[in-house]
């Protein structure tokens, strides 16, 4: 079966089944929800104060589709590269689907509709959020004013930077092309609360694997997440937020905090090739213990936002303990009522592994080190619709002799229009 014959298959479905529950479907339905579009930029946690009005049960469809023009030219030392240079890169498109179950209850469901890695359609993942219980209990009902619980299958909120990167088409909160060098993104199945009051934060949670197993029960154990964090605006041209976060898990069969992007990168064939070209990825698939700190700052129209990072594990038997370090931080100005916007990122991640992602050979323990340089300009032509331009440097230090990545260095332009609601 096609891909066009699943998708159409999917929204027939869709759409079906709309019409049999008689119901209407618009984002602005559901509670406690991010906003896709432009007024979503700068939010992390989901909103805690209701944002829209409960009026029974409602479906909202939402989605996002996105298309690059890439222009890069890559080279290498210690290895022939195929040529690359201008051309289009694969167009993709989420579909989003979101209920509103009971007032201040909601689930939402993201299927990858076109990506990079799966080229078939698939569900990527959902939660189930209570933001109010069905139940009237006065002192929990309190405590729910300010506590959020997920439950699903769903990235755990471990740093910030997931909540400002491209999940495969919804770009348009990324005011860059690609994310870092080192990115965090997986899918666990778990749970999660999130307590938020008077600006400080709390978050912990628990979870299991990308793709979950009932066997070797005894190489398993349970991932644990959580954060600390306070965010305050102070007027209305100040804000400030700093969160500090931790990810452990002592044995996996295979986790995935560094290399779950099933989506793949936005940089295609650069440096080696493969769905993941331009980024590091950890290979800790066993035990991995990894810390996060952020910090954002916006005054005005210029915001600031930082990552401090350092993971340490080993691979799946008990080989390639490692570790790895990332350093980046952004400079974003928004003008023109935040419709216009210019920035610029420098990202650091280095390591010192055994055997690592790149299987680079089993008796090499040098360290290896990715700097990267990233300049964009963007504009919202409407709430929904988004144009933006990246010119991106990157270059490989540190790799053994021979390797591809052995003074490897890429550079060049992506243009890439983005549609989200």
């Amino acid at each position: 079966m096609t891909l066009l014959s699943r998708t159409l298959r999917l929204v027939a479905f869709l759409l079906i089944a709309l019409g049999l529950v008689g119901t209407s479907f618009a984002q602005n339905l559901i509670q406690y929800d991010r906003p896709a579009g432009q007024q979503g930029v700068n939010t992390f946690e989901p909103p805690k104060r209701d944002t829209a009005e409960y009026n029974g049960f409602e479906i909202a469809i939402g989605g996002a589709f996105t298309q690059q023009l890439q222009a890069i030219h890559h080279s290498s030392t210690g290895a022939d590269l195929p040529e690359i240079g201008r051309g289009f890169n694969l167009a993709t498109a989420n579909l989003d689907l979101d209920a509103q179950l009971a007032d201040g209850i909601r689930v939402h469901v993201r299927s990858y509709l076109s990506s990079r890695h799966h080229p078939e359609a698939y569900v990527k993942g959902g939660y189930l959020q209570l933001n109010e219980l069905p139940f009237d209990n006065p002192a929990l009902s309190s405590l729910m004013e300010d506590l959020t619980i997920r439950a699903g299958h769903f990235m755990p909120n471990y740093g910030d930077t997931h909540f400002r990167r491209t999940d495969n088409a919804d770009a348009i909160h990324n005011p860059f092309v690609g994310n870092n060098v080192l990115d965090a993104f997986t899918t666990e199945v778990g749970a999660e609360a999130i307590y938020e009051s008077e600006g400080f934060l709390l978050v912990g949670g628990f979870g299991g694997e990308l793709d979950p197993t009932v066997r070797s029960p005894d190489e398993r154990a349970p991932s644990f997440h959580g954060k600390v964090g306070y965010d305050q605006k102070f007027g209305e041209s100040l804000r400030v937020r700093l969160t500090g976060s931790v990810y452990y898990t002592k044995s996996s069969l295979a986790t995935h905090l560094h290399s779950g992007d099933r989506a793949g990168s936005r940089y295609y064939d650069v440096v080696g090739g493969g769905d993941w070209s331009g980024r590091m990825r950890s290979g800790f698939g066993d035990q991995v213990t990894s810390f996060m700190v952020n910090p954002f700052v916006r005054v005005g129209g210029i915001e600031v936002f930082g990552t401090i990072e350092r993971v340490s594990g080993r691979k799946v038997g008990g080989q390639g303990d490692g570790s790895l370090e990332q350093y980046a931080v952004e400079v974003i100005y928004r003008f023109a009522g935040n419709d216009l916007f210019v920035g610029a990122r420098y990202n650091t991640a280095s390591g010192d592994l055994d055997l690592s992602a790149y299987n680079e050979p089993a008796n090499w323990t040098g360290g290896n080190t990715v700097d990267r340089w990233q300049a964009s300009a963007g504009w919202f032509l409407t709430e929904n619709i988004q144009m933006k331009a990246e010119y991106v440097t990157q270059s490989y230090e540190g790799y053994p002799s021979g390797s591809v990545y052995e003074g490897a260095e890429f550079d060049g332009l992506v243009l890439e229009a983005v549609v989200s609601f």
